[in-house]
């Protein structure tokens, strides 16, 4: 599902932000991927999203050749994924309802398919009746909520969460995360891309951890610590 083979990102100046990453994601798994502030994860996200490219090596995403795409098939490839952001980006003037759907008018989707789908998906996140209140009305983990039920509506066969734990609090932390496990065990490919160690540890899936750029640790531990 997400395959990097070798993989260089060098910017201008000489910055080496990845060296030679190496690491291969299934269809179905769970995964962290974990490293402090300049360890590459920004650097890594912006290449699974193509809104860069690879110095060197060569990178999958759901059957994309990233290094051989056509710039006219990146917005089928982003559909592909769902991505969650850590500061939620919703639109203030929108209700939850139309910040979800907004995600299904700006690829023309059929206004059927979208009374559809959007209240299946609110439901799954736990918001069906929050649907008509707008993000200032929400909480943090609420608006965390919409941004995910707007990531899930294209029913993504990968979901992208960038710290999607950073700007709530430790309790809400824990359910977003069983929220992505649950969507997880339905068949989508979770990546969690996140500096919080202990959130990792307890939920005991496959961690990835990235030091000045490399992949320091890669595994798919049932009960050790990812320290």
């Amino acid at each position: 599902m997400i395959e990097f083979r070798n993989v260089t990102k060098e910017y201008p100046g000489g910055v080496l932000a990845l060296d030679e990453v190496d690491f291969t994601i299934d269809k179905g798994e769970f995964v962290f991927i974990l490293g402090h502030s300049g360890a590459g994860k920004s650097t890594l996200l912006k290449l699974m999203l193509k809104e860069e490219d690879p110095t060197d090596g060569v990178i999958t995403i759901a059957d994309y050749n990233l290094n051989k795409i056509r710039r006219r098939k990146i917005p089928y490839l982003r559909r592909e994924l769902g991505v969650v952001f850590q500061d939620f980006r919703l639109i203030p003037t929108m209700t939850a309802y139309e910040n979800v759907a907004f995600a299904m008018r700006v690829t023309n989707v059929a206004a059927r398919e979208i009374r559809r789908r959007v209240p299946y998906i609110l439901k799954i996140v736990g918001l069906e009746d929050k649907s008509m209140a707008y993000p200032e009305q929400l909480s943090g983990g609420e608006q965390q909520r919409v941004a995910l039920a707007r990531a899930l509506v294209h029913n993504p066969k990968i979901i992208l969460a960038d710290e999607p734990t950073g700007n709530i609090d430790p309790k809400l932390s824990i359910e977003i995360v069983e929220l992505l496990k649950e969507i997880n065990r339905l068949g989508t490919t979770v990546v969690i891309v996140t500096h919080d160690i202990g959130l990792a540890n307890r939920f005991k899936a496959r961690t990835i951890i990235l030091k000045d750029g490399r992949v320091v640790r890669d595994t798919k531990a049932k009960g050790g610590s990812a320290t």
